[in-house]
């Protein structure tokens, strides 16, 4: 069997992948060889690994034959799925970069409730305001929009403070301790009772532009709202004006509509960073000291089980995505 490695690996990330795979397939990495050698590395390889296979592999119909795409990072959003053979299975690294990025949850939501920001801008003015309430969470109920590896870990955490989980995923069941499991038809019922609400969605054509004006004016008017998925499930402009009109309203982003990954400039259409309830982060949530290796181990290993006829982790629906790609 062979396995082929479209991108670009540090000498590190080489023996991860050749440890986990060595002996059940050959690994093969494309930075090795010439470009035109790509079409003849492809041909009877049993799986690739890529981050961005569009831009690593170029021609994608070179897939064809292809049994599995494992992509290094959790959203696959960014695959032109269009372009790659039907019959290529693809796999995201799901729940890979789930632990740092539920207390990176944790910390905005912290940070937002206490008003550790607008405090700490108002002491370096000189302003000493012991007045101004902060929020207190415990025992509040927490929603979760996305209940896969990073919503559990959001909910694994936040259980030191008691809260109440409201969570939605695309079964509707879960063996995790939750007081609500439903899907996206029970949206409006997690949303109108959340105090805290966490978004741990993928990217789809189902969730894009999920959350518009309308939802947003379902939720309490002195909610928190944390983005660790993608910025497009949020109307950018809905959140934006309902921010300004909702000054106890709060929200914490990881993630923009415009982002350097995308391959555009990071920028927002609206003054988000004027706004004394809003706080952001640059789409850093999963870095942290040794977590990209972790990852990179967690795919070859799913390539692995693959291989070996076990289970796979992290397989998706194609056709959530088309479109998406189609829109990119």
């Amino acid at each position: 069997m062979k396995v082929v490695i479209t991108f670009k690996a540090t000498p590190e990330q080489r023996r991860i992948l050749e440890e986990a795979l060595k002996d059940v397939a050959d690994v093969v990495f494309l930075q090795d060889h010439p470009k035109d050698a790509i079409p003849s590395l492809l041909r009877g390889a049993d799986a690739v690994i890529s981050i961005y296979p569009d831009r690593e592999i170029g021609d994608l119909s070179l897939l064809e034959g292809v049994r599995l795409m494992q992509i290094v990072w959790a959203g696959v959003d960014h695959v032109p799925f269009h372009l790659i053979p039907k019959d290529v299975l693809v796999a995201g690294n799901a729940g890979a970069y789930a632990e740092p990025m539920a207390e990176h949850v944790m910390g905005m939501v912290l940070a937002l409730a206490k008003r550790l920001l607008p405090n700490h801008l108002k002491l370096a003015r000189g302003i000493y305001d012991r007045e101004t309430l902060n929020k207190e969470i415990r025992g509040k109920n927490l929603g979760i929009l996305g209940f896969g590896g990073i919503g559990r870990a959001v909910a694994r955490a936040f259980r030191a403070f008691d809260m109440k989980v409201l969570a939605i995923n695309r079964s509707g069941r879960t063996d995790e301790p939750v007081a609500f499991i439903g899907t996206l038809a029970d949206l409006e019922y997690v949303l109108r009772e959340s105090d805290v609400l966490v978004i741990s969605l993928p990217l789809t054509r189902r969730t894009r532009n999920l959350i518009t004006r309308r939802e947003l004016n379902m939720m309490k008017r002195d909610a928190i709202l944390v983005n660790v998925a993608r910025a497009d499930i949020i109307v950018q402009r809905d959140l934006y004006e309902h921010l300004k009109e909702n000054p106890d309203f709060q929200v914490g982003l990881d993630v923009w509509w415009k982002e350097p990954f995308r391959g555009e400039p990071f920028s927002v259409d609206y003054p988000f960073f004027d706004l004394e309830n809003f706080l952001g982060s640059p789409h850093n949530s999963n870095i942290v000291p040794g977590m990209f290796p972790k990852a990179l181990r967690r795919a070859a290993e799913n390539v692995r089980n693959f291989l070996l006829g076990g289970e796979v982790v992290g397989l998706v629906d194609r056709d959530d995505y088309v479109a998406e790609s189609r829109l990119e």
